[in-house]
C-alpha cells in the first residue's frame, strides 16, 4: 500500500532531513565536483592521547561521508585516550597472535577503555573478528575486533591504501554516551 504525506508534512520531512547533513558535508554549488571541498590537513602519522578510563566500550559502527569514511567507538562515560597508527601487521594484545585485517593498509586502533563493566560483564560482547560491514565504502575495507586486554580494547581498521586520517572525541548521543571517532579520507589532498 502506497502512503502519501500531506504537503505540510512532506515539507517538514525535507527540512528535517536537511538538518541531519553532517557539518563537514560538501556545500559545493551545482557543477562543482564534491571532491573540490575535500581538502583536509590530515596526515598519516600516529595520533594518541594518554588518558585512561574505566568507561566501557559498548558499540563500534561505521559511516560514509562525502570526503571520508568513519569508524565510531562508543563508550559509556568519560572518553579516555587512544592510539591510532598504521602498521604492517596487527598482533593481538596479550597473545601476540597476528590479527587478519583485510585491506591495502591497516590502522591499529587501541582505545584506553575496557570492553566490560566493573563486574567483569562484557559490554561489547563480540567474538574476535569482523564487527562491521563496509561493502561499498570508498575507503574502508574492514573493521576487526582484536579483543580487550588489561583495560584496553583493540580494533584493526583495513583501508584501501595508506590515506590521511584524524581522530577526535565527541560527546553524546545521550548523557552517558561518548565517542572516539576516526575519519579516514578518501584521497590525499
Amino acid at each position: 500500500m502506497l502512503r502519501t504525506l500531506s504537503v505540510p508534512l512532506a515539507v517538514a520531512a525535507l527540512v528535517g532531513a536537511a538538518l541531519l547533513v553532517p557539518p563537514f558535508a560538501s556545500t559545493a554549488g551545482a557543477g562543482t565536483p564534491a571532491t573540490a571541498a575535500c581538502s583536509t590537513p590530515w596526515g598519516s602519522t600516529p595520533e594518541s592521547a594518554p588518558a585512561l578510563s574505566a568507561a566501557p566500550v559498548f558499540d563500534v559502527r561505521t559511516g560514509q561521508h562525502p570526503c571520508s569514511d568513519r569508524v565510531v567507538i562508543q563508550v559509556v562515560g568519560d572518553v579516555g585516550g587512544y592510539t591510532v597508527r598504521y602498521v604492517d601487521v596487527l598482533t593481538q594484545e596479550g597473545s601476540g597472535k597476528p590479527l587478519a585485517v583485510p585491506g591495502g593498509a591497516r590502522l591499529s586502533v587501541t582505545v584506553n577503555h575496557p570492553a566490560h563493566d566493573d563486574a567483569g560483564r562484557a559490554t561489547f560482547d563480540r567474538p574476535i573478528g569482523p564487527v562491521a560491514t563496509v561493502d561499498g565504502y570508498p575507503t574502508l575495507r574492514s573493521v576487526v575486533y582484536g579483543g580487550s586486554y588489561e583495560g584496553y580494547t583493540q580494533l584493526g581498521v583495513g583501508v584501501r591504501a595508506r590515506l590521511p586520517f584524524r581522530v577526535s572525541t565527541q560527546a553524546g548521543p545521550g548523557i552517558a554516551a561518548n565517542r572516539i571517532v576516526i575519519d579516514i579520507a578518501h584521497r590525499w589532498s
